[in-house]
């Protein structure tokens, strides 16, 4: 069965996702180019599940590079209605230490230059992002969390999301704790939003793996102590996934599923053919929208 309703998209070494049963790679061609990698689907304690690698299986994406729209349009496009993101964070608070998880339920984006809706060329759509994560989604997260042992989980908090590749500067990490941001990352966005637009519940584990650079005693921010400390984070973090797939919300607790209700502007009959065809995985997601 080539379709799953959850899927979790792996960040910065997580690059496959462990108890898949009758796991296949499936290519899927997109109006917004390819994948970052193909999709793995497989069975996981008996429900069905997708991942994909953020950045490539082998890591050769940047954050910037990432082929967000592709990636969010294949998993609707296989049916996903729940994704969970796994990602790597700098910590901009004194209380949350490297190691620790952060489900965050805000972002301030920073990011110039990134695609970030699958609207335009003739269809028109504001979504509403007051709420850039699902409520119902992240409290089962946090509670998937809450219960590996030695996690420490803290729900809530507001991630800035940078283009990157370079670390921020003292300055912006300073200027960022200003606004009282709590965690910050270079892959949140567009991914988010363009969930949202697909009527996907979205959610995020924040694996934070250093103090980003205004802590004056902790280590300056580097790629190996990055790594070191996110290799101690993707077992837990695999082990989330695991236990979230399995505890689903049932769904009714969010309105994730029905974002384009009041947000498509332009009369169903005015969107061209080809972007009919282009956007169907997205609107089809709200039956009020594709009947318009």
């Amino acid at each position: 069965m080539t379709s799953a309703a959850f899927a979790v998209i792996g960040g910065s070494g997580f690059y496959a996702i462990d108890g898949l049963v009758d796991a296949e790679r499936v290519t899927v061609d997109t109006p917004y180019g390819e994948p970052s990698d193909a999709v793995v689907l497989g069975t996981l304690d008996g429900r069905r599940v997708a991942f994909l690698a953020r950045h490539g299986a082998a890591h050769t994406i940047l954050p910037s590079e990432i082929p967000a729209r592709a990636n969010i349009w294949a998993l609707a496009s296989l049916g996903v209605r729940s994704i969970l993101s796994v990602s790597a964070v700098g910590s901009l608070r004194e209380e949350i230490a490297p190691l620790d998880l952060v489900v965050p339920d805000q972002l301030i984006d920073r990011t110039q230059g990134r695609p970030s809706t699958f609207f335009g060329r003739g269809v028109v759509a504001h979504i509403a992002f007051d709420l850039p994560y699902c409520p119902a989604l992240s409290e089962a997260l946090i509670e998937a969390a809450s219960g590996v042992t030695d996690a420490r989980v803290r729900g809530g908090g507001t991630m800035v999301v940078i283009d990157g590749p370079a670390f921020s500067t003292r300055a912006e990490s300073a200027l960022y704790r200003s606004w009282s941001a709590d965690i910050i990352g270079m892959t949140a966005l567009p991914e988010a939003k363009l969930a949202r637009e697909a009527g996907i519940c979205y959610a995020t584990l924040a694996c934070v793996t250093d103090y980003d650079t205004w802590h004056a005693t902790h280590a300056a921010v580097s790629v190996d102590l990055v790594v070191a400390n996110l290799r101690a984070n993707v077992a837990r973090a695999k082990t989330i996934a695991a236990t979230l797939a399995a505890h689903l919300p049932a769904g009714g607790g969010c309105a994730c599923a029905s974002s384009l209700r009041d947000a498509v502007i332009t009369p169903h009959h005015q969107i061209p053919e080809e972007r009919r065809r282009e956007l169907a995985p997205i609107l089809e997601r709200d039956a009020e929208v594709a009947a318009r």
